[in-house]
């Protein structure tokens, strides 16, 4: 029976086993078919040599050399499909990699959150979702899978000669799948055509320097390199090819994907300073870099594209472009772009924001987030712009050119707050109460009868041709428009994001979306006029109801940006918070510089003055290092602003009010106690005394009996002539052992404390025995403790000794009592460390942020006024001072005090973008010239384009 059922085992397993052999047989063809299609080839086995120097004679020899070098074959201005060609290029030598062809995804439980695309757009289009001519698009964008190879096995950069290195990186790959939303060809958003737009100076005209001008900022500029040479050299060492360094403990750190963040994001740096040797040996690392696999299971987009796609593509511009010759750079470029563009694979083409990038994921059809951060959804369009103009592909632009029209369309249509957006945006393209409706309806047609009027009244259509109609694969009733089933989503445009109340600012999650407006419009030589519109429309909201001068110890004239909150009635209900974060004091250089192309010399002003709020919070602090976060005392006149120290304290103490009273009643209930107290004491010791002198009389009584008998027993004849007569004792006469006298004392002498033995006055029995031995004991300089006893017999000592109230005028003792207003601010004051000026500061940390100083060095590039360099030079020492370690520089846990502790992380953004500022704040002018060139958020420069598509 048992090896029966054994024996059916074996042959279930059998058969499952022969099944999947047959399905693999069934599906060879389909493999050697599209492996066929797509024949890889590995790079070529070497590079043309890079310039060994950009300066002086070197650079003439180097200029030479790249002139008599055959251009890199992998990229042609003719080229129409250049990103196709790369990623054709990546495996040429390779042996045909079997891929199958993806078969469409079928709509099951677990991807119903999706829409799989409809076979005709008709339909769909009346419904008023966006969509495509899927066989148009099809035959021109959409591509089989392909499955790029390990690229950890690279010939390096150039004029570097060291051994490869074969990657021992396995597990699953990113590969291209069909798109399920593709944009038809005829349909994809072009770059702006024509000659860029003459577009004003942004510059200051500087004059010739003084030598002793000179020395001075090369000196400094010196420092600062010196300080990026000593974080280069540790990343190099501990980090290398790992995202961060941990410059505490010499260790690494991988918060992104683990591209080698830092390595990416200082590309560009390491140029610009001149260490074009540590520049060649990146770029071998940069050749091993993978992306197609990642330690994350999703992909940050915002912070992907910001370093690692700006900072391909910065490094590729500084470098030379095209005739710099480290073509190594556009590659891995455009690599990475094209598995980023994946995110753009939505219904409504708004990006997902955190991409499941593995293959089982990314084939999946998938909506934008319902809550993404404005800056997440805004800050991708300076980078694959760039990329457009450098390879003369559309496609990237229509990415981000379809996430600026949303913002257009929202901000013509109107937020709460007019001109800027919420801090969170729904991107779904889904009318969320709509879609209820619908789904209710369809509900509804299950059971009943279909009633297409109403149907179409709630979709909000009335051309719809609809019905209903059984699924056979699932047995369910579906609404049909046309030869399509009914969109689960009614479109609609971006609106705000999460339920409740809505937060406006230029801070976090906000900044950088604004910030790409104006460098946008730059970027694309002024040809898409909407950007200009969208940042006069952002400054003048920014101006109306974020602006405010905050009220400050020296009176500086200085502004800084706040936030509002508002469940959509700002005019009523807006609630300001008046913040003060790093991450907001980017938006000096933004309005100085919108100030100068737009033309509008207010804003350059309004620039200055952000720029010299960031600086005082700079220079009010113990390390002279802004923190993260803190909030201010708004002025309540911000044109005639004076300090007022009561205000101010004021501020500190939201319960000032109330300070007084909450004394008052503290001493009026203390009385109360201190009263009842009193009284029951009095009370108590009434009743001892009672007692005691009842005890008293006994006792007298008792001996005075035992006297008369004892003296009839041994005198009869004397003893009715002594009756009455008490005995007489003199004072160093002992009690008896048994004398109650004795007993009585001991008992005294354990209880009572000094302090509260009875005034003789009050004993009725003074000249008696008791008083008599009180005395003794008190002058007997071998008595016990006399603070440990008390003359009450029956009162506890733990009932007495407890601590007693005190005197009012006792109060720097009382910790039971409030305090008063001015000891509540002194308090917050000493405990906090609170620079006088702040409320409070919510984030007392600083992580090496380079915004200060960024928009420090617009002020000074734009204005000319060396003041900038010496604001921006207290900054720099503060800042090292705190910050460095042995083999780089760590963010610190608190700047409001001088011992502030090192907390073990250099952000990518330390050498990427802070070290930057400060060594172009003392450069000369033309070096990165704001005219010629525009930095992304992450402070890697693109050209400015002087011919059609900015090449």
């Amino acid at each position: 029976m048992f090896r029966l059922r054994r024996y059916r085992y074996y042959v279930f397993f059998a058969a499952i086993v022969v099944f999947l052999l047959y399905r693999v047989a069934q599906n060879s063809e389909q493999w050697e078919t599209v492996s066929a299609s797509f024949p890889h080839k590995a790079p070529p086995s070497s590079y043309k040599s890079p310039p060994a120097s950009k300066s002086g004679t070197d650079g003439a020899n180097s200029q030479a050399q790249a002139q008599s070098q055959p251009p890199f074959q992998g990229f042609s201005s003719e080229d129409d499909d250049l990103p196709q060609r790369i990623l054709h290029n990546f495996g040429q030598d390779n042996s045909p990699i079997k891929v199958p062809d993806l078969k469409k995804v079928q709509h099951t439980d677990s991807l119903d959150d999706f829409e799989l695309p409809p076979k005709s757009d008709a339909g769909v289009k009346e419904a008023g979702v966006l969509a495509y001519d899927h066989d148009e698009a099809a035959k021109s964008t959409t591509a089989p899978v392909i499955n790029v190879p390990d690229k950890n096995v690279g010939q390096g950069a150039k004029d570097v000669d060291e051994p490869l290195v074969k990657s021992t990186t396995t597990g699953t790959h990113w590969e291209k799948v069909p798109e399920h939303f593709p944009v038809p060809k005829s349909e994809i958003i072009p770059l702006p055509a024509g000659k860029p737009k003459k577009i004003p100076t942004i510059q200051y005209a500087f004059e010739k320097e003084s030598p002793e001008a000179r020395e001075t900022r090369e000196a400094r500029q010196q420092q600062v390199k010196a300080e990026m040479e000593r974080g280069w050299a540790g990343y190099w060492q501990y980090a290398r090819g790992h995202d961060e360094l941990s410059p505490v403990t010499k260790k690494f750190r991988d918060p992104f994907c683990g591209w080698a963040a830092t390595l990416v994001d200082s590309l560009d740096t390491l140029w610009i300073m001149g260490m074009e040797d540590e520049f060649k040996e990146a770029l071998l690392e940069v050749e091993k870099i993978d992306f197609t696999v990642s330690k994350r299971a999703e992909i940050p987009v915002f912070e992907t594209t910001i370093r690692y796609l700006g900072g391909l593509l910065a490094a590729y511009d500084v470098s030379g472009g095209k005739s710099g010759g480290y073509d190594i750079l556009l590659e891995k470029a455009i690599e990475l772009a094209e598995i980023l563009m994946g995110v753009f694979d939505t219904p409504n083409r708004m990006p997902v924001l955190y991409y499941n990038w593995k293959p089982q994921y990314a084939s999946r059809p998938k909506r934008a987030a319902s809550n993404a951060g404005v800056a997440e959804l805004g800050s991708l369009a300076m980078e694959f712009t760039r990329l457009a103009q450098i390879t003369k592909e559309n496609k990237y632009y229509d990415a981000v050119a379809r996430i600026t029209d949303a913002f257009y369309e929202w901000q013509e249509r109107g937020t709460s707050i007019s001109g800027i957006f919420p801090e969170h945006v729904d991107a779904t393209g889904c009318n969320r109460t709509a879609q209820d409706e619908l789904e209710a309806a369809q509900s509804a047609a299950e059971t009943e009868a279909y009633d297409e009027t109403s149907v179409v009244k709630r979709a909000g259509k009335s051309t719809l041709n609809v019905k209903k109609q059984k699924n056979p694969k699932t047995g369910k009733v579906e609404l049909i428009a046309g030869e399509s089933t009914l969109p689960e989503c009614v479109s609609q445009g971006l609106t705000p994001g999460g339920w409740g109340a809505e937060q406006y600012g230029m801070g976090g999650s906000q900044d950088s979306t604004y910030e790409y407006f104006p460098k946008q419009w730059l970027l694309l030589g002024g040809l898409e006029p909407k950007y200009k519109e969208l940042h006069l429309k952002v400054s003048e909201a920014v101006k109306k109801w974020l602006l405010f001068r905050p009220m400050v110890p020296d009176e500086r004239d200085i502004l800084f940006s706040a936030k509002v909150v508002t469940h959509g009635e700002p005019e009523i209900d807006a609630k300001t918070q008046y913040e003060v974060t790093h991450l907001t004091c980017f938006i000096g250089g933004m309005f100085a510089m919108g100030g100068k192309i737009f033309e509008v010399p207010a804003d350059v002003e309004i620039g200055e003055k952000l720029t010299e709020g960031c600086v005082w919070a700079y220079e009010s602090t113990a390390t002279g290092i802004m923190p993260e976060g803190a909030h201010v005392l708004p002025c309540p006149d911000a044109k005639n602003c004076h300090w007022n120290q009561t205000l101010y304290e004021q501020a500190l103490d939201p319960s000032w009010e109330g300070r007084g009273e909450q004394i008052q009643e503290y001493y009026k209930r203390k009385a109360e106690a201190k009263a009842a107290l009193e009284k029951e004491r009095e009370e108590k010791k009434e009743k001892e005394k009672k007692e005691k002198k009842e005890k008293e009389r006994k006792e007298r009584e008792r001996e005075e009996r035992e006297r008369e008998e004892s003296e009839s027993t041994q005198d009869p004849a004397g003893a009715a002539s002594k009756a009455g007569q008490p005995k007489k004792s003199s004072l160093d006469e002992k009690p008896s052992r048994g004398s109650q006298v004795g007993h009585g004392n001991a008992r005294v002498q354990k209880r009572a404390p000094v302090s509260d033995i009875e005034d003789p006055e009050d004993d009725p029995i003074e000249s008696g025995p008791i008083t008599g031995i009180k005395k003794a004991k008190s002058s007997d300089a071998g008595a016990e403790d006399s603070e440990d006893s008390y003359p009450v017999p029956g009162l506890e000592k733990s009932t007495i000794g407890q601590v007693p109230l005190q005197d009012d005028n006792d109060i720097e003792k009382d910790p039971m009592r409030p305090l008063s207003h001015e000891e509540y601010v002194a308090n917050r004051v000493e405990n906090e460390n609170l620079p006088k000026g702040f409320v409070d500061v919510n984030s007392k940390a600083y992580i090496l942020r380079p915004e200060a100083i960024e928009s420090v060095w617009y002020m000074y590039r734009i204005t000319g006024n060396k003041k900038w360099q010496e604001k921006g030079w207290k900054m720099f020492e503060a800042i090292v001072q705190h910050t460095a370690t042995e083999i780089g520089s760590s963010a610190i846990d608190n700047v409001l005090i001088a011992k502030t502790t090192q907390v073990n992380e250099m952000e990518s953004f330390w050498t990427a973008e802070t070290l930057k500022y400060f060594y172009l704040l003392y450069s000369e002018p033309n070096l990165i010239s704001l005219d010629n060139w525009v930095l992304n958020t992450e402070a890697h420069p693109f050209k400015r384009p002087k011919a059609p598509f900015g090449v």
